[in-house]
C-alpha cells in the first residue's frame, strides 16, 4: 500500500500512448504494482504482450466498483484531459494520489477538475521512450511523504526524478528539459549538415553528429566533472576546437541563442497552463 516501500497495492494508469506505454512497461519490469489497471479507448497497445500482468479496460465506467487504488496516473493528450479528469472525481480520498503527466494543467486546473485530493503535478520527456527522462514533481498540500516516495518510485520506471515545491517553476522546467530534447536534435542535424558543407557523405556526417552528441551527453551525465571543465579539457589553445568555439561563445553565439530559446519556450508554457 501506499505506506510501504515495496510494491504499492493498485495502480490505475489512464491513456497509454507513448508515454503511457514507456511508464507501463517499467512498472511491469520493477514489480511496482500488486495490481496494475489500465484505461485506454484504444485498447491494448501494438506489440504489447498478452500475458502482461496487466487489467485492460476501454471506459472507466468498467473499473472494478469496489477499486481504491493507491495512485491514479494520468497519461492522456492535454485535449482531453478536461473531459477526463471528471470521471476520477469519486477517487478522491486521503489513500489515493492522482498524478499527471499531462502538460498544460496546473495543480489549480486539476483541483478544479477533481474537486480536490492528494495531486502531483510532473514535467517529464521523451527519453521516457528509453528510461532515461528527467521527471520534476510538484505536490500539492493533501500529499504525503509515503506518497512522494510513491512517486518516486513510479517515475523510477522511466528514468530520474526530483521535486521543487514552487510550482512556477515547472514553466522553466518545460522550457530546458521538456522542450530540451528537440534543441539536442536539430543540434545533430545542424552538425551533421555542417559535416556534409566540408565534403563528408551525408549517412557519415550523420552518424559522426549522432554519435558524438549521444557520446558527449553521456560523459557529461556520468562525470563528477561540471560541463565547462569537460569543454576546456577538450579545448587546445590555438586549436581547431578554439576556434569553433569563438564563433559559438561570441556576444551572438550560441549561449544567448539558447537562452532566448528557452524564455521563449518558458513564456509559451506559462501561456498555456491552467
Amino acid at each position: 500500500m501506499v505506506g510501504s516501500e515495496a510494491a504499492c497495492g493498485s495502480l490505475v494508469l489512464v491513456g497509454c500512448g507513448k508515454m503511457g506505454t514507456a511508464m507501463l512497461r517499467g512498472w511491469i519490469t520493477n514489480g511496482a504494482a500488486a495490481h496494475l489497471l489500465v484505461v485506454e479507448p484504444e485498447g491494448t497497445p501494438p506489440g504489447f504482450p498478452s500475458d502482461a500482468p496487466v487489467e485492460w479496460h476501454t471506459a472507466p465506467d468498467t473499473l472494478p466498483g469496489e477499486l481504491i487504488p493507491d495512485a491514479v496516473v494520468f497519461a492522456v493528450k492535454p485535449q482531453v484531459v478536461d473531459a477526463v479528469l471528471p470521471l476520477y472525481r469519486h477517487w478522491v480520498r486521503p489513500e489515493t494520489v492522482f498524478v499527471s503527466i499531462v502538460a498544460g494543467k496546473t495543480l489549480t486546473g486539476f483541483t478544479r477538475l477533481l474537486g480536490g485530493g492528494a495531486l502531483v503535478h510532473t514535467k517529464t520527456n521523451t527519453p521516457a521512450a528509453i528510461g532515461r527522462a528527467i521527471t520534476v514533481a510538484c505536490a500539492s498540500p493533501l500529499v504525503t511523504q509515503a506518497q512522494r516516495r510513491l512517486c518516486d518510485r513510479l517515475l523510477a520506471a522511466i528514468g530520474e526524478s526530483t521535486w521543487v515545491e514552487e510550482e512556477g517553476l515547472l514553466d522553466a522546467v518545460t522550457a530546458v528539459s521538456g522542450s530540451g530534447p528537440a534543441y539536442v536534435f536539430l543540434l545533430i542535424e545542424a552538425l551533421a549538415r555542417a559535416g556534409e558543407a566540408e565534403g563528408l557523405p551525408p549517412d557519415l556526417a550523420l552518424r559522426l553528429a549522432r554519435s558524438t552528441v549521444a557520446g558527449s551527453g553521456e560523459l557529461a551525465r556520468v562525470s563528477e566533472e561540471h560541463p565547462a571543465t569537460l569543454r576546456q579539457n577538450v579545448t587546445s589553445p590555438g586549436g581547431t576546437t578554439r576556434a569553433a568555439l569563438d564563433v559559438l561563445m561570441a556576444a551572438d553565439g550560441l549561449e544567448q541563442l539558447i537562452r532566448r530559446a528557452v524564455t521563449a519556450a518558458a513564456a509559451r508554457s506559462r501561456e498555456l497552463a491552467s
